[in-house]
């Protein structure tokens, strides 16, 4: 497995490429967000870890280009920009996870891993058929889309919310727990921040839901997790 890590900190980088290395994981290290684009395209990493304050291209551009021509490609943000916004963001963007700076050997490690067992996961499921959410969304799995019936609206989904709309389609009914969500969705070494589903859920509604502000698919239960019905 080839990571790219992108950090203009010599410090940080050498650091992680060190710890990433003796994991057994190969790496390519890009200080600046230009260099960052470069590599991605000539070494094919299977995962990308970003730095958001970095020169020539912040973190967030560097995501932005690799999400246009690639929607699978495990992204990383690591980060001391720690404002739950500087999350959001990221996960706007498409990025599958965001680690606040100072982190450890074993969480990066945990994190990473889980990450790329997603993806593995993901490839998996999407060869899944389509499914109904209600009588006017339908989601294709293998297409990481979404299609309104009534107007033909296509809506893009990243793997980590076709997961989530499977699990819950899977439990139809039911109050799915957070934990079992994250279990399934992250993996079960994921450390979770406190608001990583719960972002994940507000994004995923403003893409599929008519009116995000009153939700009618993806339903909240409190002090428990989510449902469809």
């Amino acid at each position: 497995m080839k990571i790219l890590i992108a950090d203009d900190d010599p410090v940080t980088l050498e650091s992680i490429d060190a710890c990433l290395q003796s994991e057994g994981f190969s790496t390519c290290l890009a200080e600046n967000g230009n260099l960052a684009l470069q590599l991605w395209k000539s070494e094919n990493p299977d995962l990308v870890c970003l730095d958001i304050m970095m020169p020539e291209l912040d973190g967030y551009e560097v995501c932005r280009h690799i999400r246009d021509s690639d929607k699978t490609l495990p992204i990383l943000f690591l980060s001391a920009k720690n404002e739950e916004i500087d999350v959001v963001v990221g996960l706007e963007l498409g990025a599958d996870d965001f680690i606040r700076k100072p982190f450890g050997k074993h969480e990066l490690i945990a994190r990473i891993r889980s990450v790329l067992r997603r993806a593995e996961s993901s490839s998996t499921d999407q060869a899944s058929s389509k499914f109904r959410i209600n009588e006017d969304l339908t989601i294709y799995p293998a297409q990481l889309r979404a299609v309104r019936d009534s107007t033909n609206e296509k809506i893009d989904l990243s793997p980590r919310e076709i997961s989530i709309l499977t699990f819950l389609h899977q439990h139809r009914g039911e109050a799915v727990h957070r934990d079992q969500l994250l279990d399934h969705c992250w993996g079960i070494d994921y450390f979770p921040e406190s608001r990583t589903l719960d972002q994940h859920i507000v994004k995923l509604r403003k893409r599929i839901e008519l009116d995000p502000t009153h939700p009618t698919l993806i339903e909240t239960v409190r002090g428990i997790g989510y449902r469809i019905y």
